[in-house]
């Protein structure tokens, strides 16, 4: 905190003297006011980085963000360059926050939440006093503000909104979105845009949520170039994540192998382990507790611990209060102890631990900390161990070391049954080494072969209890990620395609090789197959935009209220019907339609005909769909899909005119093909199951109120939408 405040008193000193960067005020004219800003902005990162690493990584990637959809939208670079500066800085009030806020372990209280809405004044005043820009100060000062003007302090409304501030409204929200918070998990990246979709004409511009997922839709990654000035900012230096040992072993800056081995057995162990210094903040977080409570690493370290946290209890008398916290208590005594508590795991159900406290004390006899050891006690077998046991049991390819396909293929399907019966997420990660045949072609055969080695060992070594790594084909690997949604599998996939595209190989002369990556996540009426399709439409995705890239597709398995893969419908009274549906989707239709492009590639389905509203599908359940019996023989089933786009009103605040949003009505009609087929005992479980994908690709729910038919449009152009969005 000291060094915090000493950074911005030196800063305030150079604006009272007039000097910056060793300059007079009589040479400011001669001096670029942009250049000037950009050097204050980095020393308040700089300073916001050292009070709240999380905040100003979050800054920066918001300050990306922005940059990237302003140079998409062709905005002129001057407004360019102060929408950065307020991007980057929009948080810089939480500098005057007090630190039992900041680094508190979950959801703010509204009174919390009261209290830290007035730094953004701060942060204004701090901004002003720096020299910033007018325009800067009215990107910040509006971009809380809702579009509907309904949020009491924010009075302007809709296009009076600065448009800055309505474009960094929405890319502030959507990071928060596809971030880890103490409180949640990260959401998918077509989550997240269905979240802006939903809120589209309330809290943000419609106008400019389109055009934002539009964007989203094409580029999945920065549009930045290489020597922009963010580029170069490190959001916490001082924390970076160690490399895996494959990468680590061929760096100049390579750690301690010791450490390597601490990191390594910590990472892989079962058991939870959890470091909290002197001072009550968490320190370290291995994958064993992200296992056991759901919550990611990145999103505590560096806050400070509570039992609450965990949801921590004893068995007999509930929670535990701030005296009868075991980390505190073994802190303050510097005394071992092992007793049994509860705690809450990541679906929120209290299970045994025994939890074993050890303080860490120097030779001194300083106590600078305390280790805490959990250990599930719980008498149900892990999905982890479940998992393991199949990842040992598993053929190997014999180049590369990893399962080979067969081993793949007959274990996808029991990896998923797994999952689905904890009521957990998992992704599949494949991937391909960009460009290998000239690798082959340029440095022979052999050196392939020690790139195909080398990759898979890299991927192996990047596993954690019970992922699964397998050569898919040629150069071609997928990985199964045990207990891991999609959007922190995408985070995985990231970090590997950046270790490995800095990374040279003697075989290579030296040279980085490149890989691609498309991510996807098991989620409802989904089959092995399906998933599979899913994950390898991402990775051609990836491909066609440029290689090298991470792609993301797929919502996932979202609340685990509802999980269920096959959705229990009733039978309609319609005897040419087997299940007639309407739902509702927030996103327009030509979006509405592109999902359904998903949906089509990914089912294997036939498209049996494209009419002026309806799309006629015909779709045989799937053999290798999760739990299906060797004898069960496929159903075909016949789909009817009607689309029409709805402009509803939006609430808006009184005496303001609502905004008119987009939704998207459409009308499921499942019929049996063959009417023998009524009496086989899955053919409800199977028409729901492909319902539930329906729905679950759309992110559409069920039609409660029906839409004003004056306010619809058919989809009359249809054929011409559907040939479109190819």
């Amino acid at each position: 905190m000291e060094q915090t405040v000493a950074e911005i008193s030196s800063l305030l000193q150079q604006f009272d003297l007039g000097m910056v960067d060793g300059q007079t005020s009589k040479d400011h004219g001669a001096k670029d006011p942009v250049s000037m800003r950009v050097q204050s902005a980095r020393s308040l990162f700089a300073a916001l980085r050292n009070k709240h690493s999380p905040t100003a990584a979050h800054g920066l990637r918001v300050a990306l963000g922005c940059s990237s959809w302003a140079v998409a939208l062709g905005l002129e670079r001057p407004f360019r360059d102060e929408l950065e500066i307020a991007a980057l800085l929009h948080d810089i009030g939480k500098l005057g926050a007090p630190d039992r806020l900041l680094h508190k372990p979950g959801v703010l209280a509204p009174d919390e939440a009261k209290v830290m809405d007035q730094y953004r004044l701060a942060g204004l005043e701090i901004l002003a006093d720096c020299g910033m820009s007018r325009t800067i100060l009215e990107i910040n000062r509006h971009s809380a503000g809702w579009y509907n003007g309904s949020r009491p302090n924010y009075p302007l409304v809709a296009d009076t909104i600065p448009a800055g501030s309505r474009i960094l409204a929405i890319v502030d929200a959507f990071d928060s979105m596809t971030s880890e918070q103490v409180y949640r998990r990260a959401m998918s990246r077509e989550r997240a845009l269905h979240e802006l979709y939903s809120h589209a004409g309330t809290q943000f511009d419609p106008d400019l949520v389109q055009l934002f997922s539009e964007m989203q839709v094409a580029v999945q990654s920065p549009l930045m170039t290489v020597g922009h000035w963010l580029l170069s900012l490190d959001p916490n230096p001082a924390t970076r994540q160690g490399r895996s040992l494959a990468a680590a072993a061929q760096l100049a800056d390579a750690a301690p192998p010791e450490l390597l081995f601490q990191q390594k057995l910590l990472d892989n162990m079962y058991d939870a382990v959890i470091f909290v210094d002197s001072n009550m903040n968490i320190i370290q977080w291995n994958r064993g507790t992200e296992r056991l409570t759901g919550i990611a690493a990145s999103s505590v370290i560096h806050r400070s611990w509570s039992p609450a946290l965990i949801g921590m209890r004893d068995q007999q008398t509930g929670a535990l209060n701030a005296i009868e916290c075991p980390v505190a208590y073994c802190i303050n005594t510097g005394v071992q102890s092992l007793r049994r508590l509860l705690v809450a795991n990541r679906n929120n159900r209290p299970i045994a631990v025994d939890v074993h406290m050890i303080p860490v004390v120097s030779q001194d006899g300083a106590t600078h900390g305390a280790t805490m050891i959990l250990h599930d006690a719980s008498p149900e077998a892990s999905l982890e161990e479940r998992c393991q046991n199949l990842h040992e049991r598993a053929t190997k390819d014999p180049l590369t070391q990893v399962a080979n396909r067969a081993e793949f293929d007959r274990t996808h399907d029991l990896f998923i049954n797994a999952h689905l019966d904890r009521q957990l997420p998992c992704s599949l990660i494949m991937c391909d080494i960009d460009h290998f045949k000239s690798i082959n072609d340029t440095y022979g055969h052999q050196a392939g072969d020690e790139v195909l080695r080398f990759f898979g060992h890299f991927l192996a070594s990047e596993c954690r209890p019970g992922d699964l790594v397998a050569r898919y084909g040629g150069e071609e690997f997928v990985m199964l990620c045990a207990d891991c949604n999609n959007a922190g599998a995408a985070r995985r996939a990231e970090q590997m395609r950046k270790t490995i595209s800095e990374l040279s190989h003697a075989v290579l002369n030296q040279s980085a090789m490149t890989v691609s990556f498309g991510v996807t996540e098991i989620q409802p009426g989904d089959t092995p197959d399906s998933m599979l399709r899913r994950a390898d439409r991402a990775l051609l995705e990836a491909k066609r935009m440029g290689r090298n890239l991470v792609v993301q597709l797929g919502d996932g398995l979202g609340d685990f209220a509802e999980i269920a893969t096959r959705e229990a419908m009733p039978v309609s009274d319609k005897s040419e019907l087997f299940i007639e549906k309407s739902v509702v989707t927030a996103v327009p239709l030509n979006l509405a339609i592109e999902k359904l492009r998903g949906f089509v590639l990914d089912h294997n389905a036939e498209i049996l005909a494209i009419k002026a509203d309806r799309l006629e599908l015909l779709i045989a359940a799937d053999r290798d769909r999760p739990g299906r019996r060797r004898s069960d023989r496929p159903i075909p089933f016949l789909v009817e899909l009607s689309l029409s786009e709805h402009r509803v009103p939006a609430a808006a605040a009184e005496g303001r005119t609502p905004a008119q949003i987009a939704r998207t009505r459409v009308m499921v009609a499942i019929r049996l093909k063959r009417a023998r087929d009524r009496r086989n005992a899955d053919v409800l479980e199977q028409a729901g199951g492909i319902l539930a994908a329906i729905k679950s690709y759309l992110m559409a729910v069920d039609e409660t109120e029906p839409l004003k038919a004056s306010n619809g449009r058919r989809a009359a152009n249809l054929s011409t939408l559907w040939l479109k969005s190819r």
